[in-house]
């Protein structure tokens, strides 16, 4: 019987670094987009256990800024994977009353895609049982460095005062703007780094690293990391005494 996790202590905002395909299927001599396809069945498997976990934010760090320098052939069968699963997921998401969004520099991707995009969000956007961030061409020095130009030019608008810029004000104008940070972050395939992921939202985030190839890492490696995060202590730079 499977031991069940503690649903009062249940993270309210997951974002996943998801690595290891390539090597995944490196390790059984096929081609590096086998690794791709496979790891799509994870992400099936991850976003239906976050929701039935109560999760109410899941971002998954799917393409970075990057990964548009690798080979031509291996971005070319991403991106056809991309439209695969938009076309294939959004009336699940619909149907699952899961809110679909796409974060990141959507301008570097071709027309066809955005507007699939946009169709994703125009599904969905009235879903509210989770959101899925799924961050494409995303950077956390770009989020960071849009977020201060789009404040400068409201500065000069007259609509925001210079003098008076808060945190809350700057996460405003990030991407995930109206979500709280993540609580946990996942990053599987054992590599220790956060590869300019979420670089202003990850500042007090739990981090769980396990060597399970992102392929490999169903609902059982999923359950294994909140019940981790469950087991820890936030202290928010507070003693231990003083948030108990």
């Amino acid at each position: 019987m499977k031991k069940k996790t503690n649903i009062n202590k249940v993270p309210e905002h997951v974002a996943i670094i998801m690595d290891g395909n390539g090597r995944w299927a490196k390790k059984r001599l096929l081609n590096r987009v086998r690794g791709h396809q496979e790891g799509v069945n994870s992400i099936r498997t991850v976003v239906a256990s976050a929701r039935d976990m109560g999760v109410k934010v899941l971002s998954l760090y799917a393409f970075s800024k990057e990964n548009w320098s690798r080979p031509k052939r291996e971005v070319d069968a991403l991106m056809k994977l991309l439209k695969k699963f938009l076309v294939a997921e959004t009336p699940e998401m619909k149907k699952n009353n899961i809110e679909m969004r796409i974060i990141g520099d959507k301008d570097d991707f071709p027309d066809d895609i955005r507007e699939l995009f946009t169709h994703a969000n125009d599904e969905t956007k009235e879903n509210a049982e989770m959101i899925l961030n799924l961050c494409l061409s995303y950077s956390g020095r770009f989020d960071i460095l849009q977020a201060v130009g789009r404040i400068v030019k409201d500065s000069k608008k007259g609509k925001v005062d210079a003098d008076n810029i808060t945190e809350q004000l700057f996460s405003d104008y990030l991407y995930t703007s109206g979500m709280s940070d993540p609580d946990l972050l996942i990053r599987t395939s054992g590599e220790m780094r956060i590869s300019n992921y979420f670089l202003w939202q990850l500042a007090y985030s739990e981090i769980y690293v396990t060597k399970t190839l992102w392929p490999d890492f169903k609902e059982n490696e999923f359950v294994k990391a909140i019940k981790d995060y469950q087991s820890r202590e936030r202290r928010f730079g507070l003693t231990s005494e003083q948030v108990k």
